[in-house]
């Protein structure tokens, strides 16, 4: 437990508003994704300086810190334990500047995904970066766990979102890189350091965001289709037809399509239950009328040809949430028992009989109709959704089955929600013990006394 001495000098530093403590620090985490957070103190600084005094500060005294962004995570990677500080970003959320000739946004870390969205929205461009949980999600966050998201087919990972960073390290030095250039090889890009590493090498606190042109027709289709083999037909017939304007392909097995869509839920079928696979499309263009014509001929070509079974193609922005809605409630199937979330990464032509084993050997351990699929198909990204029920030891299985195979198939145990606590033991299904050396070895040099968000991504012994 953090010592008295240590909470007033922070409370010293920030204000007394900026420090909370007690069980008002869980009181404010009860509702997240979290898991366990039993953390006794909570420091909230408004300024960079802060947070480089509060880092210096912890680390002299070695007090571990876990950086808090918008507690959307589903790994795990915010869990903070009674001898932890929990380091909150909530008040650094000022936009702070639009670059419209240069389609450039400077941010704070504080601010949620949503607001970047609509400022770049008002100068009629767009930040391409987009997620269910745009609304609490923020950007540190995103940067943090180099987010992925809908759009990633198009536009990339968050990654390649992030034109430079201000960044506060173990001891409080501020390495302040904010590079407002796409191109620009004055050496090693070290913002890649911390893009992904999950608070664990340094403290976002500042952003260059590159932005885009706001495209000028926007349309979504959802589609049904017998089998995943017609899926990928038309995945490939789409992505020649629409000659780059593709942006989201969203992949629904049957099941996870039909129980988000039947009641007790909120959610009307755009087309019939029961179809093997359903597809959700989005693309983004510059010719409203043309693009959708477009659109409408490619799936009529689909329809013609037997690869799709049935179509629907929004005409409003409410049938388009309508649609996304469907895809984004992750959670319906909470309602049969606890559920686990996964996010794995596999080549395109290994993912049905990876799904097939994978629904063959789950349905031994939990039962039929437990396992749900659906995800970012075009990238290479599925989610698997099981509810597994409370049983520690069943839940680990179902961990085993899903992670196991993919390292044969030169797969990812995360594709994009990052490695937290809840998938460090399978890290080394996907990487090298060279690239896990590697890792501690950077770790070590940036955080050498391991006070930034200890034992999340890689444990620095082996």
């Amino acid at each position: 437990m953090p010592q008295p001495e240590l909470l007033s000098d922070l409370r010293t530093i920030v204000g007394e508003r900026g420090l909370v403590t007690g069980d008002a620090v869980r009181a404010r985490a009860s509702s997240s994704w979290l898991g366990a957070v039993e953390a006794q103190g909570l420091v909230r600084p408004s300024t960079t300086a802060e947070v480089s005094q509060v880092l210096a500060l912890c680390n002299a005294r070695s007090q571990a810190v876990v950086p808090h962004g918008g507690l959307t995570g589903l790994v795990h990677g915010a869990t903070a334990g009674p001898d932890e500080i929990i380091l909150s970003l909530e008040w650094l959320n000022s936009i702070e500047r639009v670059d419209v000739a240069g389609r450039t946004m400077r941010v704070q870390a504080g601010v949620q995904l949503q607001r970047v969205q609509e400022a770049a929205d008002q100068q009629d461009l767009l930040f391409p970066l987009d997620l269910g949980a745009r609304g609490s999600a923020t950007i540190g966050g995103n940067i943090a766990t180099n987010a992925g998201g809908t759009r990633v087919v198009r536009y990339g990972m968050a990654r390649g979102l992030v034109l430079g960073l201000e960044v506060v390290l173990a001891d409080g030095t501020v390495l302040t890189s904010l590079n407002r250039m796409l191109k620009n090889n004055a050496g090693y890009d070290l913002k890649q350091l911390f893009i992904g590493s999950e608070g664990t090498l340094g403290v976002v606190t500042r952003a260059e965001l590159r932005l885009v042109v706001r495209p000028r027709s926007h349309d979504t289709a959802l589609v049904a289709a017998p089998d995943f083999a017609a899926l990928v037909r038309v995945l490939h017939h789409l992505d020649a037809g629409l000659a780059g304007q593709l942006s989201a392909f969203e992949a629904m097995w049957g099941n996870f399509y039909d129980i988000n869509t039947a009641p007790p839920t909120q959610h009307s079928a755009p087309l019939a239950r029961g179809a093997a696979m359903y597809a959700l499309i989005e693309s983004l263009g510059a010719e409203p009328v043309a693009d959708q014509a477009r659109l409408e001929g490619l799936l009529g070509e689909l329809l013609e040809a037997g690869v799709i079974t049935d179509a629907a193609l929004a005409k409003s922005d409410q049938e388009r949430r309508a649609m996304w809605a469907i895809r984004e409630d992750v959670f319906a199937v909470s309602r049969i028992a606890r559920a686990q979330a996964f996010d794995v990464s596999l080549p395109i032509d290994a993912m049905l009989d990876y799904t097939r084993q994978v629904a063959t050997d789950l349905r031994s351990i939990v039962g039929p109709e437990r396992t749900f699929i659906f995800g970012h198909l075009a990238d290479g990204n599925l989610h698997l959704v099981v509810a597994s029920g409370e049983d520690v030891a069943v839940r680990r299985r179902v961990e085993e089955v899903i992670y196991r195979p993919l390292a044969d198939i030169g797969g990812s145990v995360s594709a994009e929600h990052g490695i937290g606590t809840e998938r460090i033991d399978y890290l080394s299904w996907s990487r090298t013990p060279a690239e896990i050396e590697l890792m501690r070895t950077l770790k070590r040099a940036l955080d050498p006394r391991g006070i930034l968000n200890p034992g999340k991504v890689i444990l620095t012994k082996g």
